[in-house]
């Protein structure tokens, strides 16, 4: 089975989809999403790239469209839990470093399966220590571990260099995967993603 990388950042609510919907296909197909840690704002930064609600803000009707695309896909893959965080864009940045320490640490992809519903499901202002710390009790993490590894030197150093080596594989937005070298951007290639691993 090849190899297939996803690029993640809790930002983004499609990243979210992905990785809900990602899981039909694992089953599917028998293998398992290597999970790759890239700030999604570095990522902007070093590639000059936007948000959509940026970047689409003066395009009329497009964004409508996105808000109907995304329906679509939440529909076709039942994702009804998916609920669009009030307090939305949210820094992300203390729990990806967080991530990098749960990553160390071996628990990288249960970390990333209960925090991302903290914050598409169960609507968490997951920028907010109090809150962080509120959701890593309840999902029965060890929030000193996690609370005090945000602020290691190490750590996030470790989460900027991870993000600049998605930049330099190609990555300019979350998610995206990589079918051995072939990239692939956003929730709706995952098809393409599926094709691609049956060649």
């Amino acid at each position: 089975m090849k190899e297939v990388d996803f690029y993640f950042d809790f930002a983004s609510p499609n990243a979210y989809l992905s990785l809900m919907a990602g899981k039909e296909l694992e089953d599917k197909l028998g293998f398992k999403f290597n999970i790759k840690l890239a700030l999604l704002g570095g990522i902007f930064k070093l590639t000059n790239n936007q948000p959509p609600m940026v970047a689409f803000a003066g395009i009329k009707n497009k964004l409508d469209y996105d808000g109907v695309e995304m329906q679509r896909f939440i529909n076709k893959h039942n994702l009804s839990d998916f609920k669009m965080n009030p307090n939305f864009p949210v820094i992300t940045l203390q729990i990806m470093r967080a991530a990098v320490v749960a990553e160390k640490e071996g628990f990288l992809m249960d970390y990333v399966q209960k925090i991302t519903r903290s914050m598409w499901e169960r609507e968490k202002k997951m920028d907010d220590p109090e809150v962080i710390k509120a959701e890593y009790d309840h999902w029965g993490f060890d929030s000193s571990l996690l609370m005090d590894g945000m602020n290691d030197p190490d750590i996030k150093s470790s989460l900027m260099d991870k993000t600049s080596e998605a930049v330099e594989r190609g990555v300019f937005g979350i998610p995206t995967f990589f079918v051995g070298n072939e990239m692939f951007f956003g929730k709706d290639r995952l098809g393409q993603v599926e094709e691609e691993i049956l060649k």
